[in-house]
This record gives C-alpha cells, sequence and structure tokens, in this order.
C-alpha cells in the first residue's frame, strides 16, 4: 500500500499549499466565487467559498480521492467487507456496518453482509415497536434514563437534544454516563422511580462504568420498593453477561460491527428517540441518515457533501498545517453536538499508526471542540479572530428555528439576529479587518465553511448525523488509518483498574503487589 503522502496529487498540493490563496485581499471573496463554492444535497447546503482553497486546490484534492480509492472503500464499507484491521498484526478484523442499522429504505445494499445486518437491525425496530406499545399500554413511563459511555451516551445525547422539540408530552429523557456518584444521586432527585425505565447499554455487557451506574441505580429502586427487573432493559451483544431476562424486562441487540461512536441509529439511540418521539419520528430521523449514506457513494465529488467536507479538511490539517478544528452549531438544539463529533473524529482519526502498522509521518485527527454560537463569540472568538493559532470553523445553521416562537425587537426577530451573526463570524474571518489601531486590527485569512439547511427536523438529524460520519471515515480511507478500533482508550482502563486495587487494599487489607500497584502509591497516599 503506496503511503498518500507519495501521490502526485499530494505532491501538487504540497506546491499549492506553498502560496494558498489570502481570502483577505481585495475582490478574492466575491459574490461569484461565493456561489460557485456551494454544493447542496437533501436540502443540506455547504457554502465552502471561505475556506483557502482554489478551483487547482479543489481539482488535486480531488485527484487525491481518486488516487487513494475513496470512494471505493466507502462502497466496500458499506457493503460489510473487513474495514476495522491492521495488517499483520492483533487486531478486531471487522466490518463496520453502522450504515446498515438504517438501510430500509429504496436502493438497499444488495451485498448479502450488508442485507443480513440490516435484516437483524430491522427485527430489533420491531421488536422495539412492540415492547413500547406494550408499555404504553400497560405501565405509565414518563421517564428514560439512558446508562452507558462514550459513543452509548455522547451520540444519542446530541441526538435527543437535537430533537427535543419534537417530543411526545410527558416523554423526557436522561442520561447517566460519568461513574461519579454525583452524576447518578442528581438524576434520582429528578425523576420519579415508578414511572422511570433505565435503560442500560453496553456492547459487551462488561463496560466497568456503566455496570457500577446499573449496580447504583439497582440499589436505589430496591430502596423505594420496585423490582428492579421490571424497570430495566438492556441494549447488549447476544450472548453477553446482560443478555439476562432474569434481570430485565427486555433485551435488545447490536453487533460486534457496531462501533460505540458509530452506534447512534442502532438500538444504542433508536430507543430513547423512539420512546421520546416516537416511531414515526424515528423512521424519519433514520431516513435522512440513509439517505445521505447514499450521497456518501457519489462519484461526483463536488456533490458528495461528506468527501468534499473531508477533502478540505485534509488540506487545512496536512498541508495548511491546522491542527484545530471549531465546530460551531447556531442552534441551541445542537448544543452537545460538537462534544459527540470530538469523540467522532479524535477517537476514529487519533491514530499514530497505519493499516500496514507502520508510523504515520504526517498529521491525522485534528483537535475538535466547540459551543453553539452565538454564545461562543462572547467566549473564544477573541482567540480565534486575532489570536496566534489559526482555528478553521465548521458552523451549522438553519433558516428557521424549530419551535418558530420568536419575538420583534429593534425591528428584527431572534432567528434574524442568530443568522446574521453566522454569517457575519464566517465573513469576519475570512476578510479581517485593517485598522492603524493594533489593537484593532484583525488579519483575517481565516477559514471556515458554512453547513446551511432550512430547519432541524428528524430527517436533516439523521442526514447531519451521517455527514459527519462519512466525512471522518473519508479521511481515514484517505489517509490509510484504521477508523474503526479505539486502542488508545485501553491503557488508561487498565491501569485504573491497579487503583482500584488499592482502595480495596485499604478497605480490605486486599490488593496486589505489582509494579503499576506500587507505583499508584505515591498518588494515592494523597487521597487517605
Amino acid at each position: 500500500m503506496t503511503s498518500w503522502r507519495k501521490l502526485k496529487s499530494c505532491s501538487r498540493l504540497y506546491e499549492l499549499a506553498e502560496s494558498p490563496i489570502d481570502l483577505s485581499e481585495e475582490g478574492v471573496l466575491t459574490a461569484k466565487r461565493i456561489d460557485s463554492m456551494l454544493t447542496e444535497a437533501l436540502g443540506l447546503k455547504l457554502f465552502y467559498a471561505t475556506e483557502r482553497v482554489t478551483d487547482p486546490v479543489l481539482q488535486s484534492l480531488f485527484e487525491l480521492a481518486e488516487e487513494t480509492k475513496a470512494i471505493e472503500q466507502m462502497e466496500g464499507m458499506q457493503a460489510g467487507k473487513i474495514v476495522n484491521f491492521i495488517h499483520g498484526y492483533e487486531c478486531e478484523n471487522r466490518p463496520a456496518l453502522h450504515t446498515a442499522m438504517r438501510d430500509f429504505f429504496e436502493n438497499r445494499n444488495s451485498s448479502s453482509e450488508a442485507a443480513e445486518a440490516s435484516k437483524l437491525a430491522y427485527q430489533e425496530l420491531e421488536k422495539l415497536k412492540d415492547f413500547l406499545y406494550n408499555i404504553d399500554s400497560k405501565q405509565n413511563f414518563t421517564d428514560v434514563v439512558q446508562i452507558g459511555i462514550g459513543g452509548s451516551d455522547l451520540g444519542p445525547q446530541a441526538i435527543y437534544l437535537g430533537l427535543e422539540a419534537y417530543h411526545k408530552t410527558g416523554r423526557k429523557v436522561h442520561f447517566l454516563s460519568n461513574v461519579d456518584p454525583d452524576d447518578g444521586a442528581g438524576i434520582f432527585r429528578k425523576i420519579n422511580p415508578k414511572n422511570t425505565l433505565f435503560v442500560i447499554v453496553s456492547k459487551s455487557g462488561s463496560t466497568l462504568e456503566t455496570r457500577t451506574n446499573e449496580y447504583f441505580v439497582r440499589e436505589f429502586l430496591a430502596g423505594e420498593g420496585i423490582d428492579p427487573s421490571q424497570h430495566m432493559v438492556a441494549i447488549t451483544g447476544k450472548g453477553s453477561p446482560m443478555d439476562d431476562p432474569s434481570k430485565y424486562s427486555a433485551s435488545f441487540y447490536i453487533w460486534d460491527y457496531i462501533g460505540g461512536r458509530y452506534s447512534a441509529t442502532s438500538m444504542v439511540g433508536c430507543f430513547i428517540l423512539a420512546f421520546a418521539l416516537g416511531m414515526d419520528r424515528l423512521i424519519e430521523f433514520l431516513r435522512g441518515a440513509n439517505a445521505m449514506d447514499k450521497i456518501a457513494l457519489r462519484k461526483d465529488y463536488k456533490t458528495n457533501l461528506p468527501l468534499l467536507s473531508a477533502l478540505l479538511g485534509i488540506w487545512n490539517r496536512n498541508f495548511l498545517g491546522l491542527p484545530t478544528v471549531a465546530v460551531i452549531p447556531y442552534s441551541q438544539a445542537l448544543s452537545r453536538f460538537p462534544a459527540h463529533l470530538q469523540q467522532l473524529d479524535m477517537e476514529s482519526n487519533g491514530k499514530r499508526i497505519t493499516k500496514e502498522g507502520n508510523p504515520v509521518d504526517f498529521d491525522t485527527s485534528p483537535i475538535i471542540w466547540g459551543e453553539p454560537g452565538t454564545n461562543g463569540q462572547h467566549s473564544f472568538f477573541q482567540m480565534i479572530h486575532q489570536g496566534t493559532t489559526v482555528v478553521p470553523l465548521e458552523i451549522i445553521g438553519f433558516k428557521e428555528s424549530q419551535y418558530r416562537e420568536d419575538v420583534i425587537y429593534e425591528g428584527t426577530s431572534c432567528q434574524e439576529k442568530l443568522l446574521s451573526n453566522l454569517f457575519a463570524q464566517s465573513l469576519a474571518l475570512a476578510v479581517g479587518h485593517k485598522n492603524e489601531n493594533p489593537n484593532k486590527f484583525f488579519p483575517g485569512n481565516r477559514p471556515s465553511r458554512i453547513l446551511f439547511a432550512d430547519r432541524l427536523d428528524p430527517y436533516t438529524m439523521g442526514a447531519l448525523l451521517s455527514y459527519y460520519e462519512h466525512k471522518v471515515a473519508f479521511q481515514g480511507f484517505i489517509w490509510g488509518i484504521n477508523s474503526f478500533d479505539q486502542e488508545g482508550v485501553q491503557l488508561g482502563k487498565v491501569l485504573a483498574l491497579k487503583f482500584l486495587d488499592l482502595f480495596l487494599h485499604a478497605r480490605e487489607g486486599k490488593g496486589g503487589e505489582s509494579k503499576e500497584f506500587s507505583q499508584g502509591l505515591a498518588y494515592f497516599k494523597h487521597l487517605m
């Protein structure tokens, strides 16, 4: 496998990066440029005229996608080929079939692997539909608490908050992820346990934080005189320690080819969305995600939104040398979406070796962070406009609000003020502002792109989720790294178990005598 940096297109991109376009120069950011650097699919418009790209740069980026067979790799992933591997080394060696979890609509993937995965996922949806119908008719559950961590929390929570405006009357969802006991205790004070269903999510059935919080909940319910098994649902792998009908009122399955950060359209996200929004809106969410899956297969690079966005990101990261990306949704509903994208991108592509097992000689995942606008403008935008580190922005916005409740103040509405800020920030970052007073000088030439839609509804939320999933996957394909494992998460977990030995030793006089045990004593003495 040839390193992507040795490709002809890559060499050309390095040459172009020596003198990239300056967005702050007079006459660069014209109406013609803005109109020409716009692509649209599924009601999502991607404006990228404020990125530091030209037609030659774009053409070379498209050639890079061609030379790395980015679309062919995407086709393989969606067809169920093994993409989670490292040649010659122990690895999970699995497909990544999250797209099959929503492949129930037109133009289904015809591969046997994808079709079988889609069939299993649909069976779980049918089971979910029946389960919710039964509890609606027999029990008055008003709240659900989802207990999980990582991908079992971040994606589902971001999506639920994004669509909370569409929730069914009298339904509310809470998320318990942190093993910090204050997280659970705080939720217990907000709910009526008799009307609350607890959903325990762990594919392996052995995630320590999740099982600890599950035990916390069981003790809480027992203390309230409630049978935990009647108020708990398991979402886990078939045959896992949690696949136990004596402990849960129902079990729903996820499979080993669904990674946590890619699991929001599996039962990991579908259960709470169906409970809160209803099955019809859940299906619309899945339909939007599936539609974007098909866009990611387009061979026309300019209209393949996820691929185009991935290429713009590679240009910024590898050729302009920009180490970070701020995701700024001008929508309060997407307040937790940057946190989901942080895991999606940095856990997927925060890698230091290629699929060949060799150390990379290029930068991989940028640092992802962000907060909603306009709040961020009164927080960290000072650094973005005048700081020494250039931070590319990925801005997300919507023409209409969700609730459609607004006021006119000083001649304009809240939504008009929100959108004015959205476009103004992108423009200001690009063109800057010249002033003889150095304190009021804005250098400009700072890249951003805008993803814009009419309204954040279930269909658009699904498309938005899929867009980012595929953007990240495309970058991994081009870099030649494995975007579907997360070995970097494991070492801290192993060492945490050694510290648990110290607590056990202090409580019961038991514990190991390993090197890590001895090392940990230096920290532990400050705790006790």
